[in-house]
């Protein structure tokens, strides 16, 4: 079965994570497949708007736990190098697409599932949603830019409590603190999030310059999110190898 489905309808990509039965957590190969759905998406000029989502009633739980523990064993080896930064590449890749994105997030968002959340340009949440930052309760440093993604959707408060004292808060919590646009009942969330996609998609072209220029003059924080990949990098590569030591 496809770990990730893409389906284009009226100019809107359904980008979907097809992993139910764990809870859509990233292994190298599932990031590969997201990678080469996004490249999919660029090419395609009548994609006005992406929605990302989860099946089996979850966003995504972050990286899988064998691939975690691939990385430990050996953090400086090629190929757990490697693969560990497929799953960083897939989410910055999500944040790079051309036409505006939105992710849909029932369940829960945890980890990298959280840095995939925050890659999109706007969120609509379910109202029990789980968001977690979880790196820090599982003996990890937080990888893949997760401070700077935080720290631009909710500022240094949220960041903080959320990345080192290890707060959970719910999709309701998530509007209030900026992470996200919306919250609503779980089986509302998709339709919503569709709606909003629909608007862009009806004129591609647009959608995508207006994109641009709205990445463009937000920007990022002070450190931008390419530095914050490599500077948190090595530390998680460590924590890794210090978890599987034991």
């Amino acid at each position: 079965m496809n770990e990730v489905s893409l389906e284009v309808i009226e100019g809107v990509a359904r980008l979907t994570l097809n992993a139910p039965e764990r809870r859509n957590a990233l292994t190298p190969e599932m990031a590969g497949a997201l990678i080469d759905a996004c490249e999919a998406i660029d090419s395609d000029p009548a994609v006005g708007a992406v929605l990302v989502s989860g099946s089996g009633g979850y966003f995504c739980a972050g990286a899988h736990r064998d691939a975690l523990a691939g990385a430990g064993r050996d953090p400086a080896g090629e190929e757990m190098f490697e693969s560990m930064g497929r799953i960083y590449r897939s989410f910055a890749r999500v944040g790079e697409l051309e036409p505006p994105t939105i992710a849909a997030v029932i369940g829960g968002a945890v980890g990298a599932g959280l840095n995939l959340a925050l890659a999109t340009d706007t969120r609509i949440v379910a109202h029990d949603a789980k968001i977690i930052s979880g790196f820090l309760q599982i003996g990890l440093h937080p990888g893949g830019g997760h401070f700077t993604l935080l720290g631009r959707a909710a500022g240094r408060e949220a960041a903080s409590a959320m990345g080192l004292f290890g707060e959970r808060i719910s999709g309701k919590q998530a509007v209030g603190l900026g992470l996200a646009w919306e919250s609503l009942p779980a089986d509302a969330v998709e339709a919503r999030a569709l709606e909003l996609a629909s608007r862009p998609a009806a004129d591609p072209a647009l959608a995508r310059r207006t994109a641009r220029s709205m990445r463009q003059q937000l920007g990022p924080p002070a450190v931008s999110w390419p530095i914050a990949l490599d500077a948190e990098r090595a530390a998680q590569m460590w924590s890794l190898r210090r978890r599987e030591d034991g």
